[in-house]
């Protein structure tokens, strides 16, 4: 692992070639494996999550690639929900680390840390002989590693503001890069509703004959009763329609995830991969996706949420108004220095009687202190505290009977958060 994370020296450096030179140097596993591409801004890993519980549920080997991890760095690969063991993964660099080296003394760039991890994947996932790899995209699309593959399908979930330094300063910018990742001929889902965004989207499939599935178009859903425990739904789809179904998530636009994964599993059914509906309900009464209106505890209780930038926040907001209309809020929020840090604490901040503003661990972080200035237009109390564990513990201990701790912002702060969170609770 640590080996790994000494490539992070080489930065973020797009483009395809030095992947692909690497693949091709370890046999070009990528091109073996069957996969289901999920990209877009928001909800990429609870719909990957939910497609491979459905598909395990329905007696599939299915690999997942996601990132980044939340507490440890074999989250990242996992079989049927079993993550790689650590040995397994060192065994897997010590067998790259011959062709990373040859590459840079032929001339070549070294490929970057994510790309390592990406080239390391489909060999794992290759050797471990896989049904379906649910591939989700690192960052953008076009040019992201994880783009070598030709998939069975293709999913955007949705196209937002985000990671504007790498992908541009509109949505239209943003949905040209998340585009990237339309193939020839491959069939695309997606459940964004932004007109310009589902432009490009169309376009793109018309150029390339891909057939489209819009989610809230071509399938609906329906909201149905929901608890902290989580939410049922209906689904009316392309051919096949479901009146009750329940996920064990909160939030909304958790239902728009599972509404788009039950589209891919209706297109993937196209090509021949049928999935009962028992296998269906299953899978996604089983779904587990840490870290996404996460509550854990219940003195005081705690929500944990990665709404790293403004869609994400406003799906939060949604949330804390459904779930939690009468609980006064204390929040503790720390955002990376690249994100419309202004504009989430607009939306999440009047909800809360009391912030505390804390600082990712990480060299993007910034001005960090900065926020607070922003909470004060909408909260007259706010504090600083630069240690996450810290802060975390100053919003649980300032709690009251009726009150909610809401810890979000950046996954680099969240993760860590959730884990003091829960340690804390555990001993209280």
């Amino acid at each position: 692992m640590i080996y790994l994370q000494n490539l992070t020296k080489f930065g973020m450096n797009f483009g395809l070639g030095r992947i692909t030179e690497l693949l091709r140097r370890l046999g070009d596993p990528h091109r073996l494996i069957k996969v289901i591409h999920v990209g877009g801004t928001n909800g990429k890993g609870s719909t990957a999550a939910m497609l491979a519980g459905v598909l395990q549920s329905a007696g599939y080997r299915v690999g997942t690639f996601t990132s980044p991890h939340l507490h440890c760095y074999t989250e990242r690969y996992r079989i049927n929900g079993m993550e790689i063991e650590p040995n397994r993964v060192a065994n897997l660099i010590t067998r790259l680390r011959p062709h990373l080296e040859a590459m840079v003394r032929e001339g070549f760039e070294h490929p970057t840390e994510f790309e390592v991890s990406t080239a390391l994947a489909f060999c794992y996932f290759y050797e471990e002989a896989v049904d379906y790899l649910v591939l989700e995209v690192g960052l953008g699309g076009a040019i992201d590693s994880t783009n070598v593959v030709h998939p069975l399908l293709s999913i955007i979930t949705n196209v937002a503001m985000d990671h504007m330094d790498y992908l541009g300063n509109t949505v239209s910018d943003i949905a040209r890069v998340k585009a990237g990742i339309i193939k020839k001929g491959v069939p695309v889902i997606t459940a964004s509703e932004n007109s310009d965004v589902l432009a490009i989207i169309r376009e793109t499939c018309r150029e390339k004959n891909c057939r489209l599935v819009r989610v809230g178009q071509d399938v609906t859903w329906t909201y149905g009763e929901h608890s902290l425990k989580g939410q049922y739904f209906s689904y009316r789809g392309l051919k096949v329609s479901y009146a009750k179904l329940w996920l064990p998530l909160i939030g909304r636009h958790q239902v728009v995830n599972a509404a788009t994964a039950l589209a891919a599993l209706e297109v993937l059914d196209d090509l021949g991969i049928y999935i009962a509906k028992n296998a269906l309900q299953e899978g996604l009464s089983k779904t587990v996706w840490p870290a996404r209106l996460e509550l854990i505890g219940d003195k005081p209780p705690v929500l944990i949420d990665g709404a790293h930038n403004y869609d994400g926040a406003g799906s939060l907001r949604l949330a804390l108004d459904e779930y939690f209309p009468d609980r006064e809020i204390i929040m503790v929020l720390g955002m990376l220095g690249d994100k419309e840090r202004a504009r989430v604490v607009a939306k999440l901040a009047p909800r809360a009687r009391y912030v505390i503003i804390t600082k990712p661990n990480s060299p993007r972080a910034g001005d960090w202190m900065q926020m607070a200035d922003e909470a004060r237009r909408y909260v007259s109390e706010v504090d600083t505290v630069e240690s996450i564990a810290d802060a975390v513990l100053t919003g649980i201990k300032r709690a009251q009977k009726n009150d909610l701790v809401l810890v979000t912002g950046s996954l680099y702060m969240v993760a860590e958060a959730r884990e003091i969170a829960l340690g804390l609770l555990k001993n209280h």
